[in-house]
């Protein structure tokens, strides 16, 4: 059992130090391709926000319930603005982020593998699928 603890937490690695709102700001993606950011500005990381109308507030409770429903995501920071999820696949782990941006009426999001070079897509259709839940629960009367 001690040699499979082991290698889950060497595939888990380890939280990065760089994440959290700077100047409004999420951290910018590594050069590799396995982050994806709503503020990127290259097109190989870039992800569109999570639109949402109405009352922000309303819009980021219900971010968190999505998140909440998920069997892969575990909130592990939150603040009125701000949303710090690990999001697991099989035995690797990624980071999600998620900031109200109130002055341009969006959620920003980033999402990005703690290990390895490619993720084969997974961040990016991770958010996808985050981002229609998002918007289905929003058209819900």
């Amino acid at each position: 059992m001690g040699v499979l603890t082991g290698i889950l937490a060497a595939c888990a690695g380890e939280r990065p130090n760089n994440l959290g709102v700077k100047g409004g700001l999420l951290a910018a993606c590594p050069a590799s391709p396995n982050c994806v950011s709503s503020q990127a500005h290259d097109e190989r990381h870039r992800i569109a926000p999570l639109a949402f109308s109405g009352e922000p507030d309303a819009a980021f409770a219900r971010l968190r319930q999505v998140l909440a429903q998920r069997g892969d995501t575990t909130i592990i920071e939150e603040s009125p603005d701000y949303l710090r999820v690990e999001l697991r696949t099989l035995l690797f782990v990624d980071d999600g982020e998620f900031l109200l941006d109130r002055p341009q009426g969006v959620i920003q999001v980033r999402s990005a593998s703690r290990l390895g070079y490619s993720d084969l897509g997974k961040n990016r259709r991770r958010i996808e699928e985050i981002r229609a839940k998002f918007t289905n629960e929003g058209k819900k009367p």
